[in-house]
Formats: structure tokens, sequence, C-alpha cells
């Protein structure tokens, strides 16, 4: 924690912001190594394109992480960085699967980028009125918008 952040917003609302961004960011991690997973592990017909498609996602998930971390950093706290935490805060469950098709996959990625929007949404608000954070506020809902953009491009795969 960075005591010297003074940016109008008091340190309790600080600490209350980056625990939740700190959940986003477990999210957006996980989410990151499953879509990772998919692309190295994904087989069938479909192989390369959906193996490209995969890695486009998941360069716009590593954009999405260091974003998270680095609005974390802003607000005068330290962003975590072990699995250990991750696995402790996300939203989301490490997949186990046993085939290794673009469907299955694509239906879990799907699934799982339905569950961060929801939780960004839920937060959209809070972070405004409650902690009167609008610039965290404003950051999600951008980042939301991005995981929507990113589940309709799995959606239209499964029509």
């Amino acid at each position: 924690m960075n005591k010297g952040a003074e940016i109008g917003i008091t340190e309790t609302y600080r600490a209350n912001v980056a625990l939740e961004l700190s959940k986003i960011l477990a999210d957006e991690f996980v989410l990151y190594t499953k879509t990772r997973n998919a692309h190295w592990n994904v087989e069938g017909a479909d192989f390369y394109a959906i193996h490209k498609f995969f890695e486009n996602q998941y360069e716009q998930l590593d954009e999405a992480m260091d974003d998270v971390a680095e609005r974390i950093r802003a607000i005068g706290h330290y962003a975590p960085a072990t699995l250990k935490i991750y696995l402790q805060l996300t939203h989301l469950s490490e997949e186990s699967r046993e085939d290794n098709d673009s469907t299955g996959y694509i239906k879990e990625l799907l699934a799982d980028h339905q569950t961060v929007i929801i939780h960004l949404r839920e937060n959209i608000n809070k972070f405004a009125t409650e902690y009167h954070d609008l610039g965290t506020s404003d950051f999600i809902t951008g980042l939301m918008e991005t995981h929507e953009k990113m589940a309709w491009m799995l959606r239209a795969h499964l029509k």
C-alpha cells in the first residue's frame, strides 16, 4: 500500500476497490490461462483457424490483466501476482476437460466471459456511488465492453 496516493478517495475506499480489482485480476488471469490452454491443445478439422482465434483472445486478456494490475497500482495498492492468491480470489473454476474440440473450449470460455461480464456490471455503480471512484467505475465499464465483444466472437463460432 502506498499511503502517499492522495487522489481524493479515502484509504478505506481505495482498499475496498483494490480488493475488488484484485478479484477481477484473478478472473482475468484464470481466463487467460484457460484460453492459452485452448490455444495450445485444441484439435480438429478447424485447428489452424481456431488456434489463431484463441491466440487473439489470449492476447486481449493479457492486455486486460496488465491494465487491471496498473489500475490497482494507480490507486495506491499492490497487485496480487501469485497463482495461490488468484485461485483464492477468482469467480471462475479451473477446467477438467476430456475432449479438446473447439466447440467444447468455446462453450467453456464463453461461460467464463459471461461470468466476468456479470461481475463487472455488478461493480460499476458500486465503485462510483459507494466508493466514490468514478475512474475505476469507468475503467471496468470499458473492460466489460471488451469482454462483451470477446463473448460475441465466441458465440459467433457456435452458430
